[in-house]
């Protein structure tokens, strides 16, 4: 077992050094110079000048990638000489010493995402530090919501196969794995938060932390949560109510199920007793990938809803080119992508033997 992990973790690794490097070199050959980006209609050749030296746009491509390598890698280089590139000089986080040698040392530290190129110097990781709980609010919600009703409903549609019931479930459920995000977004915002205001009381914009109207109490609005977490949770929901539907109708056509109805057991008894556990073996595996991707798939449903969260921050780095934002941001999501797929292969590695022989 303990190969089996180290060797995921191996893949793992490889896998973030793609991604890293990928994301590097995708932002950094864009059009354009970015520090005349940066300084907008305002600049001239001095100031120019010192914002290349300063964010390093001044090196060649191949050095700037090793210099951005060596800030998120954990253990990296730092120099003793203050005139030395700016990110590799000390000062930058915190680290332990490992190693000394005449003008470098090798050093343990924490990944080092930079800083803002337009929120005054601010580090990378505090701005995701802001906005990832938010996110990660939003994400679980959203899946809590579509596995829930889409268990239930994918029960009953089972039950009451070729009914209307079920062709109406099946038809709602297809037009959730078809609509964009975006477009239910918007839909659910106007409907729901503009047309049916007085109804629901919903906005249709809104964060989880409101401050007051004279500035001074920050207060939780639950209720914002509600619109945001649908709309992201409406495609998982639409996939696990296929699932649960066709998984549970595999099982209840079993011998055993068969076996079960012949000593007179009702329905709800089969089902809770015997294919439930069966049936949602598809269903787990659909949610453990479903998690990651909300994180991906929250961007376009927080903007629209101007939920403060690591999509929305994503979108307004964007328009501003706040590139160690964006690379910092991707590469978060991309980490976390990895962990859940890595946990889940942990898992299944546990449950059956066999899939650590593959």
């Amino acid at each position: 077992m303990l190969h089996y992990i180290l060797h995921k973790i191996g893949y793992a690794l490889l896998t973030l050094f793609g991604v890293v490097t990928v994301i590097f070199f995708l932002f950094n050959v864009l059009p354009g110079d970015p520090s005349r980006m940066m300084l907008d209609q305002q600049e001239d050749s001095a100031q120019l000048q010192n914002i290349r030296k300063k964010y390093g746009f001044d090196q060649p491509i191949s050095k700037q990638y090793l210099y951005y390598v060596n800030d998120l890698s954990p253990i990296s280089i730092h120099s003793k000489n203050t005139k030395d590139f700016t990110f590799l000089t000390p000062g930058k986080y915190n680290y332990q010493t490992l190693l000394n040698f005449k003008n470098y040392s090798l050093v343990l530290k924490y990944p080092y995402l930079r800083k803002s190129f337009q929120k005054t110097d601010k580090k990378v990781s505090e701005i995701i530090a802001e906005t990832l709980p938010n996110t990660a609010v939003l994400a679980v919600s959203a899946i809590v919501i579509a596995i829930l009703l889409g268990i239930l409903f994918g029960i009953l549609s089972a039950i009451y196969k070729d009914t209307f019931f079920d062709r109406i479930i099946s038809v709602l459920s297809t037009l959730g794995m078809s609509v964009p995000s975006f477009f239910s977004a918007i839909l659910f915002a106007w409907f729901f938060g503009f047309v049916l205001h007085k109804y629901t009381h919903l906005n249709m914009t809104g964060s989880l932390y409101e401050v007051g109207d004279f500035g001074e109490k920050i207060a939780i609005q639950w209720k914002n949560l509600l619109l945001p977490a649908i709309v992201l949770g409406i495609r998982p929901l639409a996939v696990i109510i296929q699932l649960m539907r066709n998984s549970l109708l595999e099982v209840l056509n079993q011998d055993y199920i068969r076996t079960a109805r012949a000593k007179g057991l009702s329905t709800y008894k089969i089902i809770k007793t015997h294919a439930l556990k069966n049936a949602l073996n598809p269903v787990v595996t659909a949610v453990s990938g479903w998690f990651a991707s909300m994180l991906a798939g929250a961007v376009f449903v927080e903007y629209i809803f101007n939920w403060n969260g690591l999509g929305k921050e994503i979108v307004n780095a964007l328009n501003t080119l706040d590139l160690p934002v964006i690379m910092g941001s991707v590469l978060v999501i991309a980490f976390m992508f990895i962990i859940i797929n890595i946990l889940v292969d942990v898992v299944y590695g546990l449950l059956d033997p066999k899939v650590r022989l593959t």
